[in-house]
């Protein structure tokens, strides 16, 4: 089966082909960091316009590259939710199209779902296995950091997510703040590697170490306001040199990163989970990456994360996931409506061994 998929969540115009679930015949990305970039953030209304300027060849040149017609096509996917509406109704409208012209099904596609998808295109076979579940899954971006338990009747409950900023967008403030560009993640994620991250004792919010305990309704929730005001107060009316800029943001990082950790495997361990996951773009962040390694390694788990460049918003992650759902025979009517936010029931998904 030959699924094109359509990715348009926020500032990545992207479009790929995958066959049967897991081979990428063709991926393509037209990134807007740079439009973004003089405005610290993404702009949606900008966004949207560039999606339109962008879609068509986007879509064109990921068709050429897998030597396809969208005739050849068996499926169109979209990514419908979470993401700034005015981009999602750029692909969603675009793929709606297609399909009708073509006579193609059309799937929507959860952009959240298909992160953790993505961590699996490199190593589908994990997926029919049912000693792999159930499955822990930190999904950790700009817009959402959030651990989901995926068990092997396909069930999937977020069992806890941040009560303010991402993990990202932590990452994105901190860069404003100290006047380091847009995007933050992948310049702090650089910095850092020079400075000393036990330099700054920042807060690990909902952790207990101040020797407060979290609530237990907020065990497995993240906080990260707090870590950006103590940054904020750190430097306000300092001038750093490259040193001592290293050290406050190595400390920074070391802080968002040694929370993620700690409550990700916390969880795993109360759910008995044997699998770990990886994912989203802050996935990317080698600091992450390393400690999540070792930490799971440690107990006798298996780490799954995604490669970097299935971290960061792509469309194999839409297109891989939609054949599931067309291979189970679900498909969306062309009443197919975009939404903001992420909605609590994340269904049953169509990968696992039981679903």
């Amino acid at each position: 089966m030959i699924v094109l998929g359509i990715e348009t969540s926020c500032d990545e115009t992207a479009a790929a082909v995958v066959a049967d679930g897991e081979d990428v015949r063709a991926s393509v990305i037209s990134s807007q960091v740079a439009l973004h970039a003089g405005y610290g953030g993404v702009v949606p209304e900008l966004a949207a316009r560039e999606h339109l300027k962008n879609i068509v060849p986007v879509v064109t040149a990921t068709l050429e590259q897998a030597d396809l017609t969208p005739a050849q096509l068996d499926a169109i996917a979209v990514t419908a939710c979470p993401g700034l509406v005015p981009a999602l109704c750029v692909g969603v409208s675009y793929a709606k199209g297609l399909a009708a012209a073509s006579k193609k099904p059309l799937v929507g596609i959860n952009h959240f779902l298909a992160h953790i998808y993505g961590a699996f295109l490199e190593e589908p076979s994990l997926l029919e296995s049912p000693e792999t579940y159930p499955v822990l899954a930190l999904v950790v971006s700009g817009g959402h950091t959030a651990i989901v338990l995926i068990r092997q009747t396909g069930r999937a409950d977020i069992i806890g997510s941040t009560l303010d900023d991402a993990a990202g967008e932590a990452f994105d403030k901190a860069a404003k703040i100290l006047s380091l560009g847009y995007p933050g993640g992948p310049v702090i994620d650089r910095i850092a590697r020079d400075g000393n991250p036990e330099s700054v004792d920042f807060p690990r919010s909902l952790t207990g170490r101040t020797g407060k305990p979290a609530k237990p309704e907020n065990r497995f929730n993240f906080s990260f306001s707090g870590v950006k005001t103590s940054l904020l107060y750190r430097v306000k009316d300092c001038e750093l040199n490259d040193s001592e800029l290293a050290d406050v943001i190595a400390s920074y990082q070391a802080a968002i990163v040694d929370v993620l950790v700690t409550k990700t495997i916390d969880a795993a361990g109360e759910f008995a989970a044997p699998t770990v996951v990886l994912c989203g773009g802050v996935a990317c962040n080698s600091r992450l990456r390393a400690k999540m390694g070792e930490t799971v390694a440690a107990s006798g788990r298996r780490l799954v994360v995604a490669a970097p460049k299935y971290c960061t918003d792509n469309a194999a992650m839409v297109a891989g996931l939609a054949h599931h759902y067309v291979r189970r025979g679900d498909q969306s009517g062309f009443d197919l409506a975009v939404r903001a936010r992420l909605a609590p029931d994340l269904g049953i998904l169509p990968f696992a061994p039981g679903a």
